[in-house]
């Protein structure tokens, strides 16, 4: 079954103006993540090494989205069942636009590690009369790294354009021949989640993908954001809820290969001991512009150390804080 006929069966009224962006090439499967059997499960620690050797771009991904993983899961509930369809949030922000094109490279130690876009565009899809946007992000493996682990990766989320909340997530990769097949709908009327493998989640409202949940980060206010104040939001991540918790650090002028920006830095607030030892070991900068889009990430992991610039931009919003 198709995501707009599973929103349909759900009880969505799901339009189509116009051809649909092509699908991915691979069919949905399993991702082998299994909850317990009456939903109502209890997460324990995350076994970061074994997320490491799954996902290269794991940290890629944290860095990017923004998604820095806080000290534990969020317990999923049970669903009750309800008929009623719940309110659908609407923000205003102008910190992004349909267009808009991200590049960035990786860095592991001295070697060009991987190279990432994201990209976004308008979805020919509306869900209940409300626009969608279509959001893609691309990870590969480049330079001699890619000559002994090759990474093709795709994640894709179509997310509401007024509330900045996913409707359909999709995920494709393949590091190193391991592969990981993803297809998530967002019953965002019902605080559900509905995965590949025909499981259902109950979530929180407006609950992100890993995605939506970069675009999401974009609209919060920082207009008068102070030293220590921190900011949240909820991801669900492999058939888990994870909560995202990031800290103002301070403002900062930086300069990267391809110039000087004037840039917010954050910590996320991570797992300590598992990648990272500390929350000093990942800091990501985003300029101090209306765009909010993440200039640099420098990570200490502990098997050494990665960094992501940013190498491209096109069809940004507003004009960007470089000097």
């Amino acid at each position: 079954m198709s995501a707009k006929d599973e929103l349909r069966q759900w009880g969505y009224s799901v339009s189509v103006q116009s051809a649909a962006p092509a699908a991915s090439p691979s069919e949905p499967m399993a991702c082998g993540i299994k909850p317990a059997a009456d939903h109502n499960f209890r997460y324990g620690i995350c076994n970061w090494k074994d997320m490491a050797r799954k996902s290269f771009f794991a940290i890629l991904g944290a860095s990017i989205l923004s998604i820095g993983f806080a000290q534990g899961k969020h317990q999923g509930q049970a669903a009750e069942g309800s008929e009623g369809l719940l309110p659908l949030r609407s923000i205003q922000h102008n910190a992004f636009q349909v267009g808009e094109k991200l590049e960035y490279v990786l860095h592991y130690g001295f070697m060009n590690a991987g190279v990432a876009t994201v990209s976004l565009k308008e979805s020919p899809v509306d869900m209940l009369g409300r626009k969608v946007l279509y959001a893609s992000a691309e990870g590969h493996s480049a330079g001699a790294f890619k000559a002994f682990y090759k990474v093709n990766d795709l994640y894709e989320s179509r997310f509401d354009k007024d509330g900045v909340f996913p409707w359909v997530f999709t995920r494709r990769c393949d590091e190193g021949g391991y592969i990981i097949n993803q297809d998530y709908t967002f019953l965002q009327h019902r605080h559900q989640v509905s995965t590949q493998d025909k499981k259902q989640f109950s979530v929180p409202a407006n609950v992100q993908d890993m995605i939506s949940a970069f675009y999401y980060a974009r609209t919060w206010d920082l207009s008068n954001v102070q030293p220590g104040q921190e900011f949240t939001m909820d991801v669900f991540i492999d058939n888990e809820i994870w909560p995202l918790r990031m800290r103002f650090i301070e403002k900062e002028t930086i300069k990267i290969r391809n110039g000087k920006y004037r840039c917010l830095k954050f910590q996320p607030l991570v797992q300590k001991g598992r990648i990272f030892k500390s929350n000093d070991d990942l800091n990501v900068w985003i300029t101090d512009d209306p765009n909010r889009i993440p200039v640099l990430v420098q990570a200490k992991i502990l098997v050494g150390s990665i960094k992501m610039e940013l190498s491209g931009y096109s069809g940004l919003a507003n004009a960007i804080a470089r000097e």
